[in-house]
C-alpha cells in the first residue's frame, strides 16, 4: 500500500493526556468527513476543522510507496536523543489517519522503536497494535471505535453532547473548547461543564498558546 502524507514534523503534543510530550506528528492527507476545501465546507459532515490536510506539499510530506519508507521518514524527523527508559512517540493524525494506517505501517513504525498514537474521528476500524488511541467524535457520525485510551470531544457541538459518550470504554474523557471566533465563550462553557461533571477533564490546545505547530 502507498501512503499520502501532508506533513511530518517534530513538536510537543499540545492536547489531551499526553500534553507536553515531544512527538513526531505524521499528518495524513484526506478525510472522510470533509474534503478539506472551503467550497465544500457547508456540505461537510464536520464543518469546524481548522487543519490543512489537503495534498502532500507540507514539510516532510509526499507519497510513500511502502510502509518502510514512511517509517524511515518518521524516524529521520526525530532529532532528539531517544527517551530514557521509553520510546519516541509518533502521533498519527490528519485528516483521518485510519483511512491509511494498516498493519504494515504499524509494524514498520514499531521496528523503528516508536510508540504509536492515533487521533481519529472514530468512524473507521483501527488495526491491531496501536499504543494509544484518541477518538474525537463528530456530530452526525456513527462511531466504530467505542473503546480506547482517551475520548476528546470538541465542545460545544450540537448533536454531540458529552452525555452521549459517557458509557463508552475510554480511560479518560476530555472536553476541548472549539477554536474560532467564539473560543473564549467555548472555554468558559467547557470549564463549567467539567466543574459540574468531574468525570470530564479540560483539554486546551497548549501548542497554540506557546506558538508551536
Amino acid at each position: 500500500m502507498s501512503y499520502a502524507v501532508k506533513e511530518i514534523y517534530t513538536t510537543l503534543q499540545g492536547e489531551g493526556a499526553q500534553t507536553g510530550r515531544a512527538a513526531v506528528f505524521l499528518r495524513f492527507a484526506g478525510c472522510n468527513l470533509w474534503s478539506g476545501r472551503e467550497e465544500d465546507r457547508a456540505a461537510a459532515t464536520c464543518r469546524f476543522c481548522d487543519t490543512d490536510f489537503v495534498g502532500v506539499d507540507g514539510p516532510g510530506g509526499g507519497r510513500f510507496s511502502d510502509a518502510a519508507s514512511l517509517a524511515t521518514a518518521v524516524a529521520a524527523a526525530w532529532t532528539a536523543p531517544k527517551p530514557d527508559g521509553g520510546r519516541p512517540l509518533v502521533v498519527c493524525t490528519g485528516g483521518e489517519p485510519l483511512l491509511q494506517i494498516d498493519d504494515a505501517l504499524v509494524a514498520a513504525l514499531h521496528a523503528e522503536r516508536f510508540e504509536i498514537a492515533v487521533e481519529t474521528n472514530g468512524t473507521r476500524p483501527a488495526p491491531a497494535g496501536l499504543d494509544w488511541i484518541t477518538v474525537s467524535p463528530k456530530a452526525g457520525t456513527d462511531l466504530v471505535l467505542t473503546a480506547g485510551h482517551e475520548l476528546k470531544l470538541v465542545y460545544p457541538q450540537a448533536g454531540a453532547e458529552p452525555a452521549l459518550y459517557e458509557g463508552l470504554s475510554f480511560a479518560v474523557f476530555f472536553l476541548q473548547p472549539m477554536d474560532g471566533p467564539d473560543r473564549e465563550r467555548n472555554v468558559a462553557l467547557a470549564t463549567a461543564w467539567c466543574l459540574a461533571h468531574p468525570r470530564w477533564r479540560l483539554s486546551l490546545q497548549t501548542h497554540k498558546l506557546i506558538g508551536l505547530r
